[in-house]
C-alpha cells in the first residue's frame, strides 16, 4: 500500500509509543490542540511511532465518533508510525474503526479481544478477520492481553486468521509473565512486547520491539532499554514503571509524568478512571525523581 510505513523499514528494534489520549481537565472532551506538542515530544525522544485509542488511550472508553478524532489528529501530527487500536465491544464498531483508520492513511490496525463475554474460537476467528478485511491492505496486528480482554487470545485462533487474511502483520503481545509470552513467538510472526520488564527476554528469544504504555511518558527510558538492552538500561525501565504502576493508576501516572516533564497534556481522567490523588501524585513525583537523578549521577 502506498504510503504505508512498515516495521521491517525501520533499521533499528521499534518503539511504537502506546499514546495517552489528552482530555479537558475534568475528563468530559477531547483535547485535541494538545495532541502535536506531544507527539514532538515523543518523537524528540526515540518514538518510531503511536499506538493510539488502545488501552493506556482509554480507547474503549472513548466514543467513536472521539476515536476517529484522536486517530486524525495523531495521523497528522506524526512523521512516523500510525497504528490504530480499533478494539471494542462489538464487531460492527471495530469494524468501523479499522475501516476508518485506512481511510486516513493509518499505517496499522490492531485489534484486543472484546471484553466481557469470552468468545470460543470460532467467533473470534470471524471477530477478527472481520476486522482485518474492514482495513485491508493495511497491515492488521492482533493484540493479545488477558488482563484486559478478560481470556487469552488463542494462537490456533492466530492461526486461523492468518489463513483467511492477506494482512496479518504482526501481534502486539502484553502479556506476563514470559512464559504466556512464548507461544506467540513461536508462530513466526513479528512480535511487539507489550510488558516492559519482558522487553530483554522477548528480544533474546525473537521479538522485534515494542508498543509501549510506559513510553507515553518515558520514550527516552524505553528507547534506552530496546537499543542498549543491558541489566542497567532494564533497571532503570523497571524501577521507572514500579513507581508509576505504585499507585494502580497507571494511565493517571503517565499523564502527570508527561505534566512533570514540561508537556502539555493535563490530568484529565475518562469516567469512571480517575486522576491522582495529591498523596499519589507527591509520591510518584518523589520516587521519579530520585530514579532519575541517579541516572545522572
Amino acid at each position: 500500500m502506498v504510503g504505508v510505513m512498515k516495521l521491517t523499514d525501520l533499521d533499528h528494534r521499534p518503539l511504537i509509543v502506546a499514546t495517552v489520549t489528552p482530555l479537558t481537565d475534568d475528563g468530559a472532551a477531547l483535547d485535541i490542540d494538545a495532541i502535536p506538542a506531544y507527539v514532538d515530544y515523543l518523537e524528540s525522544h526515540g518514538a518510531d511511532g503511536a499506538f493510539v485509542c488502545g488501552t493506556t488511550g482509554e480507547g474503549v472508553l472513548l466514543a467513536l465518533d472521539e476515536r476517529r478524532r484522536v486517530a486524525a489528529a495523531f495521523r497528522q501530527a506524526l512523521s512516523g508510525m500510525l497504528i490504530v487500536h480499533a478494539g471494542a465491544q462489538n464487531t460492527a464498531d471495530t469494524v468501523a474503526i479499522a475501516s476508518h483508520a485506512a481511510k486516513i492513511g493509518a499505517d496499522g490496525v490492531a485489534v484486543i479481544p472484546p471484553p466481557y463475554f469470552a468468545l470460543d474460537d470460532d467467533a473470534l476467528t470471524a471477530h477478527f478477520v472481520a476486522a482485518a478485511r474492514a482495513c485491508a491492505p493495511l497491515p492488521f496486528y492482533c493484540y493479545a492481553f488477558t488482563a484486559r480482554s478478560g481470556y487469552p487470545l488463542p494462537v490456533d485462533v492466530i492461526r486461523r486468521i492468518a489463513d483467511a487474511v492477506d494482512n496479518l502483520a504482526g501481534l502486539k503481545v502484553s502479556e506476563s509473565p514470559f512464559e504466556r509470552v512464548e507461544p506467540y513467538l513461536d508462530l513466526g510472526l513479528p512480535v511487539l512486547i507489550g510488558n516492559e520488564p519482558l522487553i530483554a527476554a522477548g528480544l533474546a528469544r525473537g521479538a522485534v520491539g515494542t508498543v509501549s504504555g510506559m513510553s507515553a511518558a518515558f520514550p527516552d527510558v524505553v528507547r534506552e532499554a530496546l537499543d542498549a538492552g543491558d541489566e542497567a538500561a532494564m533497571e532503570r525501565l523497571r524501577a521507572v514503571r514500579g513507581a508509576m504502576e505504585a499507585s494502580g493508576q497507571f494511565i493517571a501516572a503517565a499523564k502527570h509524568v508527561l505534566g512533570m516533564r514540561g508537556v502539555a497534556v493535563g490530568a484529565g481522567m475518562r469516567a469512571p478512571l480517575r486522576r491522582l490523588t495529591p498523596a499519589e501524585a507527591s509520591a510518584l513525583e518523589t520516587a521519579v525523581n530520585d530514579i532519575l537523578e541517579r541516572a545522572a549521577a
